[in-house]
């Protein structure tokens, strides 16, 4: 177990640079004693993935990391046999038995392990990271279950590989379509969203020391009204460190009008959010 208790999950995730809320710490700390993997939801750029990097900081661990696209497969999700590696071996054993050689090309030699593979194989501590698990097919969740299920790995040739230390497991999604049950019913679940206030502002001090209190405090108000309107892609956590490392570049000490109006684009990716929050925000009322 890496944790003891919520407060010690929280002030060592702090020391990565990783300010956990207390439903975050909680949940954390619920997945390392109970074992079971973390399945976390919310809108992009909130730190769901930073959650996985700052766990495996604190543990000492290898962060493998799974990176969910559409199309994903199994053999690039768990294994697959080197084939040309395997063709050299047969091209110099043509003097030898077919049983012979197909016994050694079916050998760990040749294997290739994918992240899933990886992860549970070994005895030295991992976080496996199944990152946006949203936009893999149905049917790779299939695969995970096994994995989540009993972290084991059956290859045919080579027989079930079992993990003898289960690695932390954190899965992430965008929300983008709704995951199947039996994958939640595997693993604890956690949501995290846009932080209060008070946090995002500690946040933001935090990654961009030199920004101060003050300015910290406007860039955070202004953030928060951004999101409050209708816009195509609202401004995440990451946006708002780009932000404030922005006006720090520009040695903005206020967030005056025209600052706000020339630097927008760095927080929203849309032309029609821009046009929009130019026309909409008042900084007088944030």
């Amino acid at each position: 177990m890496l944790f003891t208790s919520v407060d010690e999950v929280s002030a060592r995730l702090a020391e990565t640079g990783y300010l956990a809320s207390p439903a975050v710490a909680t949940t954390v700390f619920l997945a390392d004693r109970l074992g079971k993997p973390l399945l976390v939801e919310g809108p992009a750029g909130v730190g769901k993935t930073e959650l996985a990097k700052a766990v495996a900081e604190v543990a000492g661990a290898r962060l493998v990391r799974l990176q969910c696209y559409e199309g994903i497969d199994e053999s690039r999700a768990l294994y697959e046999w080197n084939h040309a590696k395997q063709l050299l071996r047969i091209s110099a054993g043509r003097d030898e038995a077919w049983d012979e050689t197909r016994t050694d090309i079916f050998s760990e030699e040749f294997l290739l392990a994918r992240p899933l593979l990886t992860a549970i194989r070994g005895g030295d501590p991992k976080v496996l990271l199944i990152d946006e698990t949203d936009k893999a097919d149905v049917e790779v969740e299939g695969l995970l279950l096994e994995v989540l299920s009993d972290f084991q790995v059956t290859v045919p040739e080579l027989g079930t590989i079992t993990a003898t230390r289960r690695p932390f497991v954190v899965l992430t999604s965008n929300a983008s379509r709704e995951l199947s049950e039996a994958l939640r019913r595997r693993c604890l679940f956690l949501h995290i969203g846009f932080p209060d206030e008070e946090l995002e502002r500690r946040i933001v001090r935090l990654k961009v020391p030199g920004v101060d209190e003050a300015l910290a405090e406007s860039l955070v108000r202004v953030i928060r009204a951004l999101r409050e309107m209708d816009l195509r892609k609202v401004p995440s956590v990451a946006e708002t460190i780009d932000w404030a490392r922005t006006l720090l570049a520009l040695g903005a000490g206020a967030l005056g009008e025209t600052v706000v109006r020339e630097t927008l684009g760095v927080v929203l990716k849309h032309q029609e959010d821009v046009l929009k929050a130019a026309s909409k925000l008042d900084l007088d009322a944030v």
